[in-house]
């Protein structure tokens, strides 16, 4: 069996791909609620709250992530709550990590700028714009009760 690039792999690993959906869907649920605690503590004051919150571009975007949050945690309108939350971690990025920078090392490493966190949400909910909300969502139970166009349900 091939998997990388042509070279082969173990059996015991391949028996790992029947897991893959699972937990994908276990990390979206996870990943999801993270985000929504984010949000409550900019709108919420939950979990001691954050400092600025007041200001209206934050009170905005702390929607967009506890609504956006739940929304992942639990598969509903995943590949376009993902696409928005992709790209509110971008804004979130580039005006409040990269914009407030003083040094050009602080503009180009995440890691100084302490803007990790948001590009690491941003990617994860990139990826899963594209992978979409996989078997365990309410997006897939809707599918389910969905019959194909062209045909009648008995």
């Amino acid at each position: 069996m091939t998997g990388n690039g042509g070279k082969a792999q173990p059996r015991a690993m391949n028996a790992l791909n029947r897991y893959a959906d699972p937990v994908y869907c276990l990390m979206r649920l996870i990943v999801g609620l993270m985000l929504a605690c984010h949000g409550g503590q900019l709108v919420l004051g939950m979990f001691g709250g954050m400092p600025g919150s007041e200001k209206m571009i934050l009170q905005i975007g702390g929607w967009i992530q506890l609504v956006g949050g739940f929304l992942i945690a639990f598969g509903l309108f995943t590949r376009l709550a993902a696409f928005i939350l992709s790209g509110e971690m971008a804004v979130a990025y580039f005006m409040f990590h990269v914009g407030v920078a003083t040094t050009p090392m602080a503009k180009f490493f995440p890691i100084v700028n302490k803007g990790e966190l948001a590009v690491f949400y941003g990617w994860v909910f990139f990826f899963m714009f594209f992978y979409g909300p996989g078997r365990w969502s309410v997006d897939a139970l809707i599918a389910r009760g969905r019959t194909p166009s062209g045909t009648l349900k008995s």
